[in-house]
């Protein structure tokens, strides 16, 4: 049944139904409605959404390439003949979502003469992030083993991405193994406020920070809906090396989504992204970890790895920066003196426990053989003799 016929009958049959109070009816025949509009989006059948309210942001949803668009009706509150409806939008980019994202709604409605339900108005709920297609026109690149969304942005500039994501794909996969989908999302606002949009923070969290990965969370055994998220007024001032590695540092936190739990330190899950992205660069670490260098000339080699408070965004820019680089050089002395498939299992085994007290001790007492007392100490004195 095409969405202009579902339309067409809604329309002749959503008048209360009796046996059911007023509310329930208007929530009903909302969630209907709803209904058929994710069914045009899903067609792409301008005239089927259009027969469901307000035409605005149809051309925007349309160019994003999904395999599943559904709304569920969490409450409507009615006043005479309009309405605001609550509701959770899941869908799924094709080829590339194993589990749906979920993004908080309002819907705004009217009712007509004739008593049916139109939408007039969707935007994001309050305190909800905002969608790509909330802020304009998407563009969307394909490359080989990813997926570039842009607003704002060239075919050109998308393109760019393309590559570097490319390159960052087979890059994660030589490193971590192909346990994952070995594709990814990136999302490329117009400025650091749309980016910050996106995320759902104020722009002032990621002030100088080139890109970040957010995932929804699917069913424990599905890999997440991740997209990288692009900072451009950043990520525009790095070098060419500089973005490979930030992508690649964001690729692999795609890959590695389902190792890493609340078990997972900060300066682990940082660290091996900084690892991988690195790899078979030929930086040195003076060259990757000026600030950590600088701490350690001055005598001041940290006592310990890096507290996951250290890797706030909005903090101190020296204190984030040794941060990073000090869970780089752990993650680089493991590769360095156990082995790469060592570092692997050790970041595994810290994700198969479920919390995080003992799981770091446990994974480096079984697959390093070393207590944390002697690793703190081993990785204390690397950073003197790579640094110092």
């Amino acid at each position: 049944m095409s969405v202009l016929v579902s339309v067409c009958l809604l329309l002749t049959s959503l008048v209360g139904c009796a046996g059911r109070s007023r509310a329930e009816g208007v929530r009903a025949d909302v969630q209907r409605l709803l209904d058929l509009r994710a069914e045009a989006v899903l067609h792409h059948d301008a005239a089927g959404y259009a027969l469901t309210g307000t035409r605005a942001g149809f051309a925007e949803v349309s160019a994003v390439p999904v395999s599943s668009w559904s709304y569920r009706v969490s409450g409507v509150r009615q006043s005479g003949d309009t309405a605001v409806a609550d509701a959770e939008l899941r869908y799924r980019v094709r080829g590339y979502d194993q589990a749906p994202v979920t993004a908080g709604r309002t819907l705004r409605l009217a009712r007509a003469a004739d008593g049916q339900w139109y939408v007039t108005g969707d935007r994001p709920a309050p305190k909800s992030a905002e969608q790509l297609w909330d802020q304009g026109a998407v563009r969307v690149v394909r490359g080989r083993h990813s997926l570039v969304m842009g607003v704002g942005q060239s075919d050109g500039q998308l393109r760019a991405y393309a590559s570097l994501a490319d390159r960052a794909v087979p890059a994660v996969t030589g490193a971590w193994g192909a346990d994952w989908p070995g594709r990814v999302v990136v999302l490329v606002p117009r400025s650091l406020d749309a980016m910050a949009r996106l995320l759902g923070s104020p722009a002032s969290s990621y002030r100088g920070i080139a890109a970040v990965t957010t995932g929804e969370t699917g069913a424990p055994a599905k890999a997440a809906a991740d997209r990288v998220i692009v900072n451009p007024d950043a990520y525009g001032m790095l070098g060419t090396l500089g973005r490979q590695v930030v992508l690649t540092h964001e690729t692999t936190h795609v890959a590695t989504r389902r190792a890493t739990n609340a078990a997972t330190p900060l300066w682990l899950s940082e660290g091996y992204a900084d690892w991988v992205g690195y790899r078979g660069s030929g930086r040195s670490a003076a060259q990757a970890a000026p600030e950590l260098q600088r701490a350690v000339v001055d005598g001041e080699v940290p006592a310990a790895l890096p507290a996951d408070r250290d890797f706030g965004f909005a903090g101190d820019a020296g204190r984030l920066a040794r941060a990073y680089e000090s869970g780089w050089l752990a993650c680089r002395m493991i590769a360095e003196r156990w082995g790469e498939a060592r570092l692997r299992a050790f970041y595994r085994a810290v994700g198969t426990h479920a919390q995080r007290a003992g799981a770091v001790e446990d994974a480096l007492r079984t697959v390093l053989g070393v207590t944390v007392e002697d690793f703190t100490a081993q990785w204390r004195e690397y950073l003197r003799v790579q640094l110092g």
